[in-house]
């Protein structure tokens, strides 16, 4: 949903994330494209976004009965209010997929958290913490990374129309 206000480096384009759609069928992403990379980046992303969450839930809810399974339904609900939010506000395209994904990494980062114990809690709150604050930078500095100059349209060998 964000992607429709911030550029970080040439990951995407804003003006591209500005529209409504939705895409019912898991994976379809993968299939007709152009290149393997794109929709493996975005699966993959959406997958490493959540796994934070998931180990920050867990965290505040270990020991508790079914505490992975709350984690799961807890990732699993942000996730439809965010591809909700974007299809009633245009901010990007609906995907079954970014849930698929983003459900997965609640359920990685509660599996990671419970596997460490409570021991490496404050690491992994750290890292959390860390992670925010990176991606603030990137944000901040979101324009100036990268060269627009280098990148090329795929099947051309020159740079995209500005």
């Amino acid at each position: 949903m964000l992607k429709a206000f911030f550029v970080i480096g040439l990951l995407w384009r804003p003006e591209s994330q500005r529209g409504r759609s939705v895409e019912w069928v898991p994976f379809a992403q993968f299939r007709g494209a152009q290149t393997w990379f794109g929709p493996l980046f975005d699966a993959l992303g959406n997958l490493a976004f959540f796994v934070p969450l998931g180990v920050l839930v867990y965290i505040l809810l270990e020991g508790r009965a079914r505490a992975v399974l709350v984690v799961v339904v807890t990732g699993a609900a942000i996730s439809v209010t965010v591809e909700v939010l974007q299809y009633v506000l245009a901010l990007g395209h609906s995907d079954v997929t970014d849930l698929l994904f983003n459900t997965a990494g609640a359920l990685v980062g509660a599996l990671i958290a419970r596997a460490c114990g409570p021991r490496l809690h404050p690491l992994w709150i750290g890292l959390a913490l860390t992670t925010a604050a990176v991606f603030a930078v990137l944000v901040v500095l979101g324009p100036r990374l990268g060269d627009p100059a280098a990148v090329v349209e795929l099947g051309t060998d020159r740079p995209p129309a500005r």
